[in-house]
């Protein structure tokens, strides 16, 4: 028998990251439905951690057949599928990975819009079709222009200084001002997008946050607005995008995140005024590597006594 604390792992990692935690861990790698369910049902009463993500967490009924947890981790800053309620009634400590991606986030923010509004993928189209500037409209500039943040957290500041960078001014738009935030309070969305040129959606998933960007707010950020979403999909209605952005009542989105995933979103896929990737935004060597660390430092932190680094 190992006399390694027991670890069930329910996100993709890769085998040199697997190989990282199992050094210290008995590492259960349960990545999918059925290896989790597998995972669970047969070793459910040993594990005392967990590590997830916050788009796959973890349910209830999966707490309730770990009577030994007493850890919880989310890779990523996000957790909205962690029942909080009931980790607190139970005493499970959780932590996430916040701070660990931001840089990659914000740099993938800045590349969506700037991408976007630059129209980067239909110039790159055009230049290999042999087609010549003369014949392109001219695309609006970047820099000098306001910029509106919902969300103003970790990923949020941090696209807030490249902001700065390209002399902007920078509008959020939280549930209540942040402390300390220099930049302009807008106490709804709806102002905040009827005042910016650009708006970056930088807030957490979860019932409190759903299609908060909606037909009504899509329009209040105009024919000439940019939208540009990085924090959850389920933030954005996006049907009434898609109806948006046909209909050209904004000029233009850069998606990253999407209510289908990991499915396409279909609804987007026709659009020539969208540029999309695929939740690749807090992707890197760099900010996994990060991620995983900064779970060692969790889980040794809580193990230890000390408690973890960043609690949620």
């Amino acid at each position: 028998m190992s006399n390694k604390i027991p670890l069930l792992v329910l996100n993709s990692l890769s085998s040199a990251h697997q190989a990282q935690i199992a050094e210290v861990y008995d590492l259960t790698y349960a990545f999918g439905a059925a290896e989790r369910a597998a995972a669970i049902a047969a070793h459910g009463p040993r594990f005392r951690a967990v590590l997830t993500i916050g788009v796959i967490g973890i349910t209830p009924e999966e707490i309730a057949a770990m009577p030994a947890l007493e850890l919880i981790c989310c890779m990523g800053a996000g957790y909205e599928g962690v029942p909080l309620e009931l980790t607190r009634a139970r005493g499970i400590a959780t932590a996430n990975g916040a701070g660990t991606n931001d840089d990659c986030v914000a740099d993938h923010a800045f590349g969506l819009l700037i991408g976007a509004v630059r129209e980067l993928r239909k110039l790159d189209r055009l230049c290999r079709d042999g087609v010549w500037r003369e014949a392109i409209a001219q695309p609006p500039n970047v820099s000098g222009k306001k910029l509106g943040i919902l969300g103003l957290g970790t990923i949020g500041q941090k696209i807030a200084r490249r902001a700065a960078a390209f002399d902007m001014e920078v509008g959020y738009h939280n549930r209540k001002p942040r402390e300390g935030a220099t930049q302009r309070y807008f106490d709804d969305l709806k102002s905040l997008a009827t005042w910016a040129d650009f708006l970056v959606l930088a807030a957490p998933g979860g019932p409190a946050t759903r299609h908060l960007v909606n037909a009504e707010v899509l329009d209040a950020l105009g024919p000439q607005g940019f939208l540009v979403s990085i924090g959850r999909g389920s933030v954005v209605d996006t049907e009434a995008l898609a109806a948006a952005l046909r209909e050209n009542r904004i000029a233009g989105a850069g998606i990253d995140v999407y209510e289908s995933e990991p499915e396409r979103p279909e609804a987007l896929i026709g659009l020539d005024n969208v540029l999309l990737t695929p939740h690749m935004a807090g992707w890197s060597p760099e900010a996994t590597q990060a991620s995983v660390d900064r779970f060692m430092a969790n889980a040794q932190g809580h193990f230890a006594g000390r408690g973890v680094v960043s609690p949620i």
